[in-house]
């Protein structure tokens, strides 16, 4: 079992920056592939970005390139998420989701994770 606690959404205006927290324990924190997604509403949740157990391999969403980056302590147990040029686009409730590994690999699809964290509101105005 993995559990995560998000934090850091807020309210930012476009062109803003938010930087997101995903707290993870339960098991090696090395051992776990995570990711982020997003689901603004009337929409379904939509993969944003996530990175390898080592930190070293990450994949993003053609949507947030250039902009967002994710990154991880492995010291502290937690992924970073940090976003720029925030857009009125990118208002959804943020998910950090876990999947344990033994591979150095990146996970885009939400099936890929069974284990989610509640959620955080990120609020973008125009």
């Amino acid at each position: 079992q993995v559990q995560l606690v998000e934090s850091g959404g807020g309210l930012v205006q476009a062109g803003g920056s938010l930087r997101l927290s995903c707290a993870a324990s339960g098991r090696t924190f090395s051992n776990v592939a995570m990711g982020w997604f997003r689901q603004a509403p009337g929409k379904e949740r939509e993969f944003v970005v996530a990175i390898g157990r080592s930190g070293d391999s990450t994949t993003y969403a053609d949507s947030v390139k250039g902009r967002f980056t994710i990154s991880r302590d492995n010291t502290k147990n937690t992924v970073f998420l940090q976003m720029n040029s925030l857009k009125p686009e990118d208002t959804a409730v943020y998910y950090c989701a876990a999947r344990i590994v033994y591979i150095n690999r990146v996970y885009r699809t939400s099936n890929d994770y069974p284990y989610w964290g509640q959620g955080t509101q990120v609020t973008v105005s125009s």
